[in-house]
């Protein structure tokens, strides 16, 4: 809006505060001196133009209406749309509370105007009526007025929200200074910034840079040009800057118990005595089921190595079943090809189409592998939180417990070493106290245990779980390859054990191959040959004590077993006797002589102290038809 006015457009916003005819307004003028001030008053320009004149001479109320008049008309150009609307409203909510409170009684005052309007007061004398009252300026209601011109109703306190004064411009600084105060500051080893600024300002004296702002206004201006997650990027590291971002919140619950699984490993912070005598900090592979969080497998081993990645799975396999999905990372014994060999998507060594399938592949199992260091990836790294605190700190590993970090070992360190079989014990049970704890408060327990979540969703009707045949047990079983077996009965000498089946009497003296489990010996072991082609499962047999009567009785009478089988095959094997393979090979011409009728068969008994021993029929055996046709022998020669 101009602020120079004709005679004019001044009787057009003119209610009576000045006169009402263009003679009387110059006469006015004239009066008042108007035209003398030569800042407020001069010729329009053109021949017979006449006066213009200062907003500034008018009355309040035309300043006003002047005002309200040319903002309307600029507001009604550019009508408010749902964009400005909501950046009113953007605006209102990042005021303060005392601002808010000054809306509300802006907006409460301009109310009372109107009130005042609809009971036939005029709106000059309405606003200065209210402008009194509440001590304020009328040019300032007159001005709250004009901006809910073309505003709706709704939007008004939104609207009379105060408009922010521009910031003060900021103090200049040389480029070359302000650059080597932010590549010093952004470093790694996150120097101060006053050093930062005292390493700049000598700097700046010894090459001469000016200006230079204080260390506060420094700080403020590169504060507002260096976002703060930049900062912790540069200084930090990006693993501190991650989480900046929110993490991801992935659900869990649209599974059921051994559809996905999670695989890692663990290593305690435990002294624990190894088999074999050395002192070594045990390392636990597990399973976690994704849906319940339950511990379905684990093994301890004293590396993470691929022969006890298999052993875990198996355990898996047999206790509850074959998953659809696992999850693990990328480490050397969950990619080696003997566990996720033929797996498309593995981060480590080279996939090649002639591959064998490794284990995971041949179960059918997928296998989906996370990233490196990434806790959301895999939940079982927050059990192994918990398990370390019930396990690793028990009473059973006082003086054993090697602390969680570098610096934090404890006054009795390493003052001695737990036992591997007490060890052994201790995870067994932490592990079970954790699946059967009550009262967890995850989105699938709701208060029940881990172990209750897991039976309830395999009890569902459609829960699925696949399981794996007892064929496929050799799958996951340890190989050691050339075991030869010993001449004779082709009996297998095996880790201190002895194994046999009578399917190996056939293989004795030969080499051959066995696949076991090295926790689980006396569970017998799976023989193949050099092919990799089954030939039985031979079970282990016990030494016993040499006065054991009992055991050799079980003995004896397992061999007596073993050779009547044999005798049964014998007769099925040769279905023609003997007389008819003679029969048949003689002359046919010939005749045969008639055969003699075979003699009346006596039995006679062997007496002791006239006790009468009759053998028994169901263990009767060539050994013991032998010696009774001694006893009968010696009982003739007597009677002779």
């Amino acid at each position: 809006m101009s602020k120079w006015l004709t005679p004019d457009q001044i009787l057009a916003a003119n209610k009576g505060e000045l006169p009402g005819t263009i003679r009387s307004l110059n006469r006015l003028a004239q009066k008042r001196g108007w035209r003398k001030q030569e800042t407020k008053a001069k010729k329009a320009p053109g021949r017979g133009g006449g006066w213009l004149y200062h907003i500034s001479l008018l009355p309040d109320p035309i300043q006003v209406r002047l005002t309200v008049a040319a903002q309307g008309a600029a507001q009604s150009e550019q009508p408010v749309n749902a964009t400005s609307r909501d950046d009113l409203w953007l605006n209102y909510e990042r005021l303060s509370n005392v601002q808010k409170t000054r809306c509300e009684a802006r907006l409460n005052t301009l109310q009372e105007v109107e009130r005042l309007v609809k009971c036939g007061m005029g709106e000059t004398s309405a606003a200065r009526q209210v402008a009194r009252n509440n001590k304020i300026a009328l040019a300032s209601l007159f001005n709250w007025k004009s901006k809910l011109t073309g505003v709706e109703r709704s939007d008004w306190l939104a609207a009379l929200a105060p408009v922010s004064k521009p910031v003060a411009g900021r103090d200049d600084c040389h480029p070359q200074a302000y650059d080597s105060l932010k590549a010093d500051f952004l470093r790694p080893e996150q120097p101060t910034f006053s050093a930062c600024y005292r390493r700049m300002m000598a700097a700046a004296e010894k090459n001469g840079w000016q200006p230079i702002p204080c260390l506060r206004t420094m700080r403020r201006h590169f504060n507002q040009d260096i976002p703060r997650d930049v900062q912790k990027l540069a200084r930090e590291g990006y693993d501190r800057a991650k989480t900046l971002y929110p993490a991801q919140k992935r659900t869990r619950s649209h599974f059921h118990a051994m559809q996905a699984v999670n695989m890692d490993g663990h290593k305690f912070d435990v002294f624990v005595k190894w088999h074999d005598g050395r002192i070594i900090r045990p390392m636990m592979v597990s399973i976690q089921d994704l849906y319940s969080n339950k511990m379905v497998a684990w093994r301890l081993s004293d590396s993470e190595d691929k022969e006890t990645v298999r052993l875990c799975i198996g355990d898996m396999v047999e206790q509850h079943g074959i998953p659809d999905k696992i999850y693990i990372d990328n480490g050397r014994a969950f990619a080696s090809k003997d566990i996720s060999g033929g797996s498309k998507t593995r981060y480590r060594y080279k996939i090649r189409d002639e591959d064998p399938e490794g284990l995971l592949t041949s179960l059918g199992c997928d296998p989906r592998f996370t990233l490196p260091f990434s806790g959301q990836s895999k939940p079982i790294e927050r059990g192994y939180r918990d398990l370390a605190d019930t396990i690793s700190r028990h009473p059973v590993c006082a003086g054993a417990w090697t602390g969680n970090t570098i610096d934090a070992k404890p006054e009795n360190y390493q003052s001695t070493a737990v036992d591997i079989e007490i060890f052994r014990q201790l995870v067994d049970q932490g592990i079970a106290e954790y699946n059967s704890r009550t009262g967890r408060n995850t989105e699938v327990a709701g208060g029940r245990s881990f172990d209750q979540a897991f039976e309830d969703s395999l009890a569902k009707p459609e829960t699925i779980v696949r399981w794996a045949s007892s064929s496929q047990r050799a799958l996951w079983l340890l190989a050691a390859d050339r075991v030869r077996a010993q001449r004779g009965n082709g009996e297998i000498h095996f880790f201190g054990n002895r194994y046999w089946s009578s399917d190996l009497t056939g293989y004795a003296g030969k080499k051959i191959t066995v696949r076991f489990d090295p926790d689980a010996l006396a569970d017998g072991i799976k023989v193949y040959d050099l092919d990799d082609r089954f030939i039985c499962e031979a079970q282990c047999i016990e030494n016993t004590g040499f006065d054991d009567v009992r055991e050799a009785r079980i003995h004896n009478r397992k061999r007596k077993a073993y050779f009547r089988s044999l005798k049964e095959a014998q007769k099925l094997a040769s279905e023609m006797s003997v007389e008819e393979l003679a029969r048949m090979h003689s002359d046919q011409t010939r005749t045969q002589p008639k055969q003699p009728k075979p003699p009346t068969k006596v039995t006679r008994l062997a007496t002791t102290t006239n006790v009468a021993v009759k053998p028994d029929e169901d263990e009767w055996d060539e050994q013991d038809e032998a010696g009774f046709s001694r006893a009968l022998r010696l009982v003739s020669e007597n009677e002779i």
